[in-house]
C-alpha cells in the first residue's frame, strides 16, 4: 500500500541535486512481499522506477523501514511493516543528462564527429564524475544522442589523456564504427612525453599482453598469459625527439587495452611525464600524464571517404617539450588510412 506526498524546502544529501523537489511515499508490507529482498518489494510498491534507481536510494539513506533508515537492499522484508521512500534525483539517474559545454568540434556531418577531448575531462559518467562528462557534453550538443548507447562513443580515452575521438552519431554508424575499431581499421596515434633518454634503435614494436596487475588490482600491466589472464596488445613506439631529461615519442596502437600505451611505455623503462600509476612523475612543467590522441584516420562507414585529422599538441605538452629543449614536427607524423 502507498500513499504520496510531496516535500520541498528540506535539506538534500550534497551527493543529489539540491533544488530538486523530492516525493515522499508512505507505505506497508503485504503478506505477499513477506520474506522479500527489500529492493524487490520496493520494486512492486512503485513499479514505475527502476530496481536498479530504488537501490540506489536505498544506499543513499532515502528508505525507512519501521521508521529506521534501511541501507541494505538485499535486506528481507515482514508483511505488515510500514515505512517510507523519497523519491528523489541521484547522481545515477542524473548523469545521462544533457549539459551545456564548449565541445571542440573537429569534423562533422550527418552520421559522425570527431572531438577534440581536453585533458581532465571524463568521458563516460562514473562514481565521482556524475557530470562535466563528454558524455554529458554530447548530450547538450547533439539531440541525436539520446537515441544511441553510450551518446554515440565508440571508444574512450583517460581522464587525463587529450586528444582526437571519433563519435557516431546514428545506430547503424556506431555499430560500423565498433566493427572497425576491433578489426583495426581505424588507426589512432599518440604523442607521449617520457623519462629517460631513449637509447638503441629508434623503431620499437612492443607486443607484450596486458591484464590486470596481480599486485594491485587498480593498475594493468605486462603479464604472462599462461599465469594470469589478460589479452594481447601491440603498440609501435617511434622515438621522435631524444634529451638528457626525457624523450618525446610516437605511439601507433593496433590493439585498445586499457592503459596499453602507459603500460608499455612503463616496460620499456620510460614511463609517462607525470603518470604516477605507473612510476612516473611531474617534470617539465606537466602535471597530468603526458599523452595526447594527436592523430585519426579511418574510413567513413557510409561514404567510404579516407578522413584523417590531426590535433594540435595543448598548451601544457607544448610548454613541457620546451622546457626540455625537445622539437615536435607535425608534418612528418602523417598517416593514410588503409
Amino acid at each position: 500500500m502507498i500513499i504520496s506526498g510531496t516535500l520541498e524546502g528540506e535539506d538534500i544529501d550534497p551527493l543529489v541535486e539540491a533544488s530538486a523537489e523530492v516525493e515522499i511515499r508512505q507505505f506497508e508490507f503485504s503478506v505477499a512481499q513477506h520474506g522479500m529482498r527489500l529492493d524487490r518489494a520496493l520494486v512492486d510498491l512503485v513499479p514505475e522506477f527502476s530496481r536498479n534507481y530504488l537501490q540506489q536510494l536505498i544506499e543513499l539513506g532515502f528508505v525507512r523501514v519501521n521508521a529506521q533508515v534501511a541501507h541494505k537492499p538485499a535486506q528481507k522484508v515482514k508483511a505488515f511493516e510500514v515505512g517510507s521512500i523519497e523519491l528523489r534525483p541521484t547522481p545515477q539517474s542524473q548523469a545521462f543528462k544533457a549539459e551545456d559545454m564548449n565541445l571542440d568540434v573537429v569534423y562533422q556531418d550527418p552520421y559522425l564527429m570527431v572531438i577534440n577531448k581536453p585533458a581532465g575531462m571524463v568521458v563516460h559518467p562514473a562514481p565521482g564524475n556524475w557530470s562535466g562528462t563528454l558524455m554529458n557534453g554530447l548530450l547538450g550538443l547533439d539531440a541525436q544522442a539520446f537515441h544511441l548507447p553510450r551518446a554515440g562513443i565508440v571508444h574512450r580515452l583517460d581522464k587525463d589523456t587529450s586528444g582526437l575521438m571519433v563519435v557516431a552519431r546514428t545506430r547503424t554508424v556506431m555499430d560500423a564504427l565498433v566493427k572497425a575499431i576491433a578489426a583495426r581499421e581505424v588507426k589512432r596515434q599518440y604523442l607521449a612525453l617520457a623519462h629517460g633518454r631513449w637509447l638503441g634503435e629508434s623503431h620499437r614494436v612492443v607486443n607484450a599482453p596486458i591484464g590486470r596487475d596481480p599486485g594491485n588490482r587498480l593498475r594493468m600491466a605486462v603479464v604472462d598469459l599462461d599465469v594470469h589472464a589478460g589479452k594481447t596488445a601491440q603498440t609501435d613506439v617511434d622515438l621522435i625527439a631524444n634529451g638528457v631529461l626525457g624523450c618525446l615519442v610516437k605511439c601507433t596502437l593496433h590493439t585498445g587495452r586499457t592503459h596499453q600505451i602507459r603500460v608499455h611505455m612503463a616496460s620499456l623503462s620510460h614511463p609517462l611525464v607525470a603518470d604516477s600509476v605507473y612510476g612516473g612523475a611531474p617534470a617539465a612543467g606537466m602535471l597530468r600524464q603526458a599523452l595526447h590522441a594527436f592523430h585519426l584516420a579511418f574510413l567513413h562507414p557510409v561514404t567510404n571517404q579516407a578522413l584523417n585529422f590531426s590535433a594540435c599538441l595543448p598548451a601544457d605538452f607544448s610548454q613541457a617539450l620546451n622546457a626540455w629543449g625537445l622539437q615536435y614536427n607535425q608534418p612528418i607524423l602523417s598517416i593514410e588510412p588503409n
